[in-house]
Order: C-alpha cells, then structure tokens, then sequence
C-alpha cells in the first residue's frame, strides 16, 4: 500500500486500486491529488502487472464532491493564476488519461459524484452507479462553469438534457445517470464490498479481461434502475432549452409558467439564481462543444478555467456558499441583458501560459470516446 495521504493507491492481482482519501471533504480534488492519481495512471498504464484499475473513494459519503474551489478564493490576492495551471492542466490532463485508457477502468460512483468527480468518472468504461448516488455538475451555483470536458459528453446526452443540466446545476440519481449515458451500471450499494473483493482477488490476463470483467460486473450490476424522471420531463426539456440564447430559454419557460406549468418556474428560478455572466459562457460553450473533439473540449475549458480567476463572479460565488455560506451572492452584472456578448467572447481567449505555451497543447486530437 501507498500512503501519499490523501489518495492511495495498491496492487491486488492485477487489479491497480486508486482511492481517494479525504472523507472530511467528501474527497474534494486539490492539487497533490491530482497528481498522484495522473502520474499513477500513467504509471500503471505500461505496467504489465496492472491490468484492470479501480477507482472508489474513502468514507460512506461519495466518490468525489468535485474540485477544492475555496483554495483558488484563498489565492485570490496571490498567485491564483499559477495555482490554476497547474491544478487545471493536471486535472484535466488526468480525466483525458481514464478517458482513453489502454485498460479497463471501473469507478463506483456511490454517493455524491459532483464536479470534478464527474470528470473521474465520465469517461471510464465501467461507471457504476448506487441508490445512494448524487450526481451534478454544481459550478454554477459558485460563478464558474461545467469543466472536466464534460461540454463534450452533455453534448451527446438525450435531446437538450445536457443544457439543463449544466444550466440548472440539477442533482440527479442513479436512474438519471444511467439514462444520460453518463453510468452504465446499477449496484445496490450493500453489494459493493463482495464487487469489489471480486475484481481484487481475480487474477486477471489481458487477453481475456474484457469478456471476464463483464461476467464479474453482471454477476452483481444490473444495466438498469428505475424509471427515469429526466426522461419523463424530456419533452420539456426539448422544447424550452432548444434556444442558443440564455434570455431566449428563460423566456420559454416563462410563458410556460405563466400558463400554469409548476416544472417549468421551478426551472425558471433555478436558472435566474446563477450568475448571468456564467450562464451564458456555459451556454456558448455547449454549442461549441457538439463540433469539437474531446482534446479541443479539454483544450477549451483551460482556456475558459484561467479566464474565471479574473471574474468577480466565481470569487463571490466561492464566497457565498463556500466560505460565509450566506448562499446570497450578488452577480456582476446582475441580469442576463447586461452581460454583453464581447464579454462572454473574452471568456475565449488565453494567451498567458506560464512559458508560453498550452498546458494541454499536447492531447490528442485525433481519438474520440463515446457515452
């Protein structure tokens, strides 16, 4: 066993275990981890040993609560710039690497599964979702946005689920997940333990891991949970968030809850209580995503990443539900029709890397994966 603290890492029959270990904080990602977990896949990804990797996290609360956001407000006054290259640049650079892993990946994902612990999960080959699962990307209740490369899965999700998922920050189950394509498993989560004591104690060989990986998951997943209240709600979804324009969503679901439809105000609100200047970098990033490969998605929200430590925004969103908790956030600008469309452009362009070149310059671009 590895102790590098807050993640460890093991070796049991060719399965390699990465488990992150900080449960006080519902394992929140910050620097080291990141690194530890990157270069131990890159590691493992060469080893002969290794031939399936497991990733869960400590404690009975999730995988991941998603990225330390308070940190970057405690640099704020310093050296939060060099602080989010490295941590960004690696993060994604990690999230890239289980994306397209040369070996088998299953992550459970029991639990709260937010933010950056959806960029863990999202694009491994076995995702396993629990009865007690939370998933969302919640960037937009801090001033920030959906990150970890995931504008490239929501592009891909059912109709315009993606969008309302981005824009609302919903917390979704299991059945959710599994209907986005963002899960392909369901575990009662009692089972874990056997699951997991299966896959560690198998010795495991390349040639047949695929087929024996499949037999081992089946014997304790289902492919399915329940009925999925987001696909109830599709049709909804489709019809007021079909629109390239935040105002022109808002306005569909207004008309819809002036006309009596509780879903759609509640939608409505949830919407107006983010900061416009994040709704609609978000917005135009999802439409920029459907044309973009995984590495450009990657390369992209770097970009958008380094951009937000210098908005007012992300920092008084940190404030307000991070660090005084008052959860009252006051945006600027305060309404959708005074963000101008030059200022969301902005948010797209970055020319100040430490040595003057993109951290994520290097990913492929050529190899795509699919949900």
């Amino acid at each position: 066993m590895v102790d590098e603290s807050s993640v460890l890492t093991e070796v049991k029959n060719g399965t390699g275990v990465i488990k992150l270990n900080r449960s006080k904080s519902i394992n929140s990602l910050n620097a080291e981890m990141v690194k530890v977990i990157h270069t131990q896949l890159q590691e493992w990804k060469t080893d002969e040993r290794i031939v399936v990797v497991l990733i869960d996290g400590e404690g009975q609360k999730g995988l991941c609560a998603g990225g330390d956001m308070r940190t970057f407000y405690d640099l704020k006054e310093s050296n939060v710039n060099e602080y989010a290259e490295t941590f960004f640049g690696t993060e994604y650079k990690m999230d890239y690497e289980i994306s397209h892993y040369p070996k088998p990946v299953v992550v459970y994902m029991s639990g709260i599964v937010m933010g950056g612990g959806v960029g863990l999960s999202i694009g491994a080959g076995n995702r396993i979702v629990t009865e007690k699962t939370k998933w969302a990307m919640p960037e937009m209740n801090i001033g920030f946005f959906p990150d970890v490369g995931v504008s490239y899965f929501l592009s891909k999700m059912p109709g315009y689920v993606g969008r309302y998922l981005a824009l609302t920050a919903a917390v979704i189950k299991a059945e959710d997940v599994l209907y986005t394509g963002a899960a392909d498993l369901y575990l009662e989560s009692e089972k874990w333990p056997e699951l997991k004591k299966a896959i560690e104690n198998k010795h495991w060989t390349l040639s047949t891991v695929s087929e024996d990986l499949e037999q081992v998951l089946q014997m304790y997943c289902h492919n399915t949970a329940e009925s999925s209240p987001l696909a109830g709600h599709q049709e909804k979804i489709d019809e007021h968030f079909q629109y390239r324009r935040v105002e022109e969503i808002v306005a569909s679901l207004t008309y819809a809850a002036e006309n009596g439809d509780e879903w759609a105000e509640q939608t409505r609100s949830r919407i107006l209580a983010k900061s416009p200047t994040s709704l609609k970098v978000t917005l135009r990033n999802l439409e920029t995503a459907k044309n973009k490969t995984l590495a450009e998605c990657f390369q992209l929200d770097m970009i958008l990443a380094m951009n937000f430590m210098r908005c007012h925004d992300f920092y008084e969103g940190v404030r307000a539900v991070l660090v005084d908790k008052d959860k009252k956030p006051t945006w600027e600008p305060a309404i959708l029709q005074e963000v101008e469309d030059q200022a969301v452009d902005a948010f797209f362009h970055y020319n100040k890397w430490e040595g003057g070149r993109h951290p994520l310059a290097q990913l492929s671009k050529n190899t795509e994966v699919n949900l």
